[in-house]
Formats: C-alpha cells, sequence, structure tokens
C-alpha cells in the first residue's frame, strides 16, 4: 500500500516535474521570438539606414558628375568661340595681306613700266641728241649755222640749183627755209647781205598756186613789184633777198629751178 502510494506520489511528481519543464521550454520558446523580431526589425533599420545613406551618395555623385560634364561644355563652347574668332581674325589679316600683295604688284608694275618708259625715253633722247650733233657736224662742214626762235639754220656756201639745194638740206635732216614772219624774212636779209638764197617756196606743181616745202599755201608774202612774172614761161621757184629789187627791204623772186644760188636750211630744234 504504502509502495503504491510513493510510486502514485513519483508518478505525480514525475509529472509534474516534466510538466513544469514543457512549461519552462514553453516559456523560454515564447522568450525568444520577440528576440528573434526585434534583432530582425534593427537589421531592417540598419539596412534601410545604409540603403538610403547610399542613394544620397549616389544623387550626389550624379549631380557633381552633371555639373563637370555642364563646366566642360562650358570650356568647350568658349574654346570653340575664341578659335573661330581667331579664324576670322587670321582670315581678315590674310585678305589685307593679300590686297597689300596685289597693291604692291600693281605699284611694282607700275615702277616697272615708268622705268622701261624712263629707259625708252632716256633712249630716244640720246638718239635725238646723237642725231642733232650729227646734223650739226655736217652742216658745220658745209656751212654757217644760225639760230632764230626754236629753229636752227644752215646758210651754204656753194651754190647749187633748188631741186639739189632741197636734196642736200634733206639729207642733213632739214630742208629748204620756210619764212612765217616779217621778223624772220628782216632777219635773213642781215644774215645774206648781198647774196640771194633758195628758200622752200614753189609753184612747179600747179602754176601760179605758190606752195611751201611741207604743202602748207602761201599766206604771208614778200615778193617784190611785178614778181613773181614767171618769165618765159620758166621760172618755178623762189629765191629771198632778190638784188634786182635795189631796196632795203628784203624780197623775193622767182627763178628758173635749174639756176644755181645759196641755199638756206632749216631744221626745228623740237624734231
Amino acid at each position: 500500500m504504502d509502495e503504491d502510494i510513493y510510486a502514485n506520489t513519483g508518478n505525480v511528481l514525475e509529472r509534474k516535474s516534466t510538466a513544469l519543464n514543457d512549461s519552462k521550454e514553453e516559456i523560454y520558446m515564447n522568450q525568444d521570438v520577440p528576440e528573434t523580431r526585434t534583432t530582425r526589425s534593427h537589421k531592417e533599420t540598419i539596412t534601410t539606414g545604409m540603403g538610403s545613406t547610399g542613394s544620397r551618395r549616389y544623387r550626389l555623385a550624379a549631380v557633381l558628375l552633371g555639373l563637370l560634364c555642364v563646366l566642360l561644355l562650358t570650356v568647350i563652347i568658349l574654346l570653340w568661340f575664341k578659335f573661330t574668332v581667331e579664324i576670322d581674325q587670321l582670315q581678315t589679316s590674310n585678305s589685307n595681306l593679300t590686297a597689300e600683295r596685289d597693291q604692291l604688284q600693281a605699284s611694282n608694275f607700275n615702277l616697272t613700266a615708268e622705268r622701261d618708259q624712263l629707259q625708252t625715253s632716256y633712249t630716244n633722247l640720246t638718239s635725238a641728241r646723237d642725231k642733232s650733233q650729227k646734223v650739226l657736224s655736217e652742216l658745220m662742214r658745209f656751212g654757217r649755222l644760225k639760230y632764230f626762235k626754236s629753229s636752227i639754220y644752215y646758210v651754204s656756201t656753194g651754190k647749187m640749183s633748188w631741186s639739189e639745194s632741197r636734196t642736200d638740206c634733206r639729207e642733213r635732216g632739214a630742208d629748204l627755209l620756210i619764212i612765217n614772219s616779217r621778223e624772220e624774212q628782216e632777219f635773213f636779209k642781215k644774215e645774206l647781205g648781198s647774196t640771194e638764197a633758195w628758200i622752200g617756196l614753189t609753184d612747179r606743181q600747179t602754176e601760179g598756186v605758190w606752195k611751201w616745202v611741207d604743202d602748207s599755201p602761201l599766206t604771208i608774202k614778200f615778193w617784190w613789184t611785178e614778181e613773181p612774172n614767171d618769165y618765159e614761161g620758166n621760172e618755178d621757184c623762189a629765191i629771198t633777198n632778190f638784188q634786182k629789187a635795189k631796196s632795203n627791204l628784203s624780197v623775193w623772186a622767182d627763178y628758173p629751178c635749174q639756176h644755181p644760188v645759196v641755199r638756206i636750211c632749216e631744221r626745228a630744234k623740237a624734231e
């Protein structure tokens, strides 16, 4: 009996102990749940906080990168603008240099043309001077040189016909005298004295129509009275300082062209 009681008591105590242990395990298990939830919540909070900080950093980096791109783009635009301005300036300078080069080339061309013209003029003057000196030398060999206004005159000492006299004058770069004024007529009166001389006046082409050797018509006349008379129809050339006039004035008369007298050659200084 006592053994059964003890046995039952033991079983009761064992069941109570087992129940108590189960209760403790359940309590411990229930206590572990909040701890686990708390830990997860904390971890989630930490994880969430770390994600927000990373996003802010990424956004800041993106903003900085955008600002850097804007800055680079601005620098590129400024450099391009400066480059464009410098290119325009270089093109303008090149245009100015090209214009100056063209002006210099034109000036050089003009100077070259002027130089050539001066050289040609100098050559012509030299040639004219040499020719004049040659003519003067030739004139001085065969007679006297006289100067009146713009012309040079040669008064020969030898006598020839009118045609021979003109040929001689032309060979010396001159021609028979053309008288254009009373002053010129009286000048040769003094030079010739009592000598008659051929002048460049004739009507050989048309009788009665007197012309000078340059084909100019006769406008001023110094004929002696009753001259020209074409005596015996054979007087077609004119002389000056006609001695039969017995006058203090120098006058003209018509003579046979074959008659030998001295000659007056005239050469203009301008030639």
